[in-house]
């Protein structure tokens, strides 16, 4: 099974806890850090996921986000049919770093992409741009994994 976090999903961590979404997200995400790390699951990240996190103007969250990066498995390079297709989602109103987190997604044929991104999820859900990964919170994701019906589609 292979993973592909966005920025908010790994920046949800270090988010104020106090809320029961927020907590919730932080926990499931903290959950399938562990599965990344006991190798159950693989984490493909990207180029363009670390410079999200690099913009991140809290110099403790940033380094905490970019600290995580060392548990994926590889961190993919742009290429031509890469940015083609996120600039491709990016004209069916997904957001400039969405459309690039699910087209690095996409060529690394992650089995799901994970979001705290409510309207990306939405936007993906509703098959804009025919994605070829789900995008899901990752509450959602482990618990389809607690009742063993994954799939990648």
């Amino acid at each position: 099974m292979r993973v592909y976090f966005d920025a908010c999903a790994l920046n949800r961590l270090s988010d104020d806890q106090s809320q029961p979404r927020v907590l919730a997200e932080s926990e499931a995400v903290e959950q399938i850090m562990r599965m990344v790390i006991e190798g159950r699951v693989e984490w493909s990240g990207s180029i363009a996921l670390h410079r999200e996190l690099s913009r991140n103007p809290d110099h403790e969250k940033r380094h905490d986000a970019l600290a995580l990066l060392a548990h994926a498995g590889s961190l993919l390079e742009p290429t031509p049919a890469i940015l083609q297709r996120a600039s491709d989602l990016a004209m069916l109103a997904y957001g400039t770093f969405d459309a690039l987190h699910l087209a690095f997604a996409e060529a690394d044929y992650a089995d799901v992409l994970i979001t705290t991104d409510d309207r990306f999820q939405k936007k993906a859900a509703r098959g804009a741009g025919d994605p070829l990964v789900r995008v899901m919170n990752p509450v959602s994701w482990i618990e389809e994994v607690r009742n063993g019906s994954l799939g990648s589609s």
